[in-house]
């Protein structure tokens, strides 16, 4: 997920997308607990996109 397409989606898009994003964390994080996730990198990415939503998000906010 990069910068400029969060930029271009509305406020109420970018929290559809934290929700979504939360809740692929949550369900990796079960899996990663129960042994079953082989590629542990996943988590990592959607944190950082989580990171980077929640940003734009405070960038409209402000503005």
């Amino acid at each position: 997920m990069k910068g400029n397409e969060l930029r271009e989606k509305s406020a109420e898009e970018l929290v559809a997308t934290l929700g979504d994003l939360q809740r692929q964390q949550f369900a990796l994080r079960m899996a990663q607990a129960a042994g079953q996730l082989n590629q542990n990198n996943k988590i990592d990415v959607v944190r950082k996109n989580i990171a980077r939503v929640k940003t734009v998000l405070t960038e409209k906010q402000g503005n």
